[in-house]
């Protein structure tokens, strides 16, 4: 590592996401290579880095740039821990976009990875940079709220198809897209365009669905201000289930155990086509709007949307006398830069960003044992020292991924 020199940076998924960072530039540092199986998807990113090395494998890539000092990871759900995994044994700093993985086993791994190597990381849910959602979780901490028992999270995902059949006819791959590399760790199947270049999100083997794609942020106040850790149970409800895809609407309820003087909290997750009784949210806190988190507790109710901004709602009684007390330490307010430059200074001073893997790995666990109880359908008791689900074997492949040839995380 050069500490506080400019870093040399390598993207890996550079389309969607991906354009974002290297719209970034990397903010004071060099983008010095780029990777992207699509070329079509790559194009802009490439345009705008002339310089920068091209790749198509991120594998040839980490062989060949002796000299990078970090890297950017903003693949579909499928491959960011098999990436992550191989640069952080090369002693990378690593940014990896939400939800970080797509089973809880690489969760683990990656932020087991990052402390074995010292290095510093961060997942892309960007709200946590927002001084908005900074103060709430401080606001939590501080109890303002009293016991809270209830929380109630929602997203007007999915917005991509899913809650389908795929019809099994062959398509013919086009010239400008790398199938294997896009696949991947996923098992080998016919390239078809309803995977690409977004829906991938609804398809069991590559997305985690409407969960995966906003639970990282629109949770995050909540598991956080509310110290909630790992869920023991949780049971889901859904709408026509599908063996490939998603299905439209799903709900399930997340139960986290009392941790010392807080009470035990019942999260409700509703998403696609199961929304949330209108009357929930409270008129003075405004609109429902797309995506929020309604958080209940004994003295009041906060509630934040789609745009960071917390608000609460008093009993009459209590109305405009309540003070927010602080916490110790403070939650830091976000740098002007934003999340990416936080992580960037964080790894140049020899700190740990504020959602470095040691939080999002146990986060990103949270938000799949939610994953697993819409895919199995079943209710789930969660293990957490034994990474399980008590006596439902269907969980085990979703738990643990089987990778295919060349492209594992071990």
């Amino acid at each position: 590592m050069r500490p506080a020199e400019r870093f040399r940076i390598a993207v890996v998924g550079c389309g969607g996401q991906g354009w974002q960072h290297v719209k970034s530039g990397g903010h004071e540092d060099d983008i010095v290579a780029l990777c992207d199986v699509d070329l079509k998807r790559a194009k802009r990113a490439w345009d705008a880095k002339p310089d920068a090395a091209k790749y198509r494998d991120y594998r040839e890539l980490l062989a060949a740039e002796k000299d990078l000092d970090a890297i950017m990871v903003a693949t579909p759900d499928h491959m960011p821990a098999p990436v992550a995994a191989a640069a952080m044994r090369r002693g990378l700093h690593a940014y990896v976009e939400k939800p970080l993985t797509w089973s809880i086993e690489e969760a683990r791994l990656l932020a087991e990875l990052a402390k074995k190597h010292n290095v510093a990381t961060q997942m892309g849910n960007q709200g946590s940079a927002n001084s908005g959602l900074r103060a709430g979780v401080e606001r939590l901490r501080a109890g303002v709220l009293g016991d809270v028992r209830e929380v109630h999270v929602w997203t007007n995902r999915p917005v991509w198809p899913q809650g389908f059949n795929l019809p099994e006819v062959a398509r013919a791959v086009p010239d400008h897209l790398d199938w294997d590399l896009w696949l991947g760790c996923a098992e080998k199947r016919p390239y078809h365009p309803a995977y690409l270049p977004f829906s991938w999100r609804g398809f069991y083997d590559f997305g985690t669905g409407a969960l995966g794609d906003m639970a990282c942020h629109t949770m995050n106040l909540v598991w956080r201000g509310l110290d909630l850790g790992v869920p023991t149970r949780a049971r889901a409800e859904t709408t026509k289930s599908f063996p490939l895809t998603y299905p439209k609407g799903a709900k399930f309820v997340l139960g986290f155990p009392a941790r010392g003087k807080l009470p035990a909290v019942e999260l409700t997750w509703w998403e696609g086509s199961m929304r949330p009784p209108k009357d929930l949210l409270p008129k003075e806190l405004g609109k429902m709007r797309g995506s929020g988190t309604l958080v209940i507790g004994e003295k009041g109710k906060m509630f934040s949307s789609d745009d960071y901004q917390v608000r609460q709602s008093w009993s009459p009684k209590e109305l405009g006398t309540v003070k927010v007390a602080r916490t110790e330490p403070r939650a830091p307010r976000g740098p002007h830069g934003g999340h990416i430059k936080e992580w960037l200074d964080a790894a140049k001073a020899g700190k740990k960003s504020w959602t470095d893997f040691s939080v999002a790995g146990p986060f990103t666990e949270a938000v799949l044992v939610g994953d697993v109880a819409i895919r199995t359908g079943k209710r789930i008791k969660w293990d957490s020292t034994k990474m399980e689900a008590k006596g439902l074997p269907a969980a085990k492949p979703i738990v643990r991924r089987t990778y295919r040839k060349g492209f594992g995380i071990r």
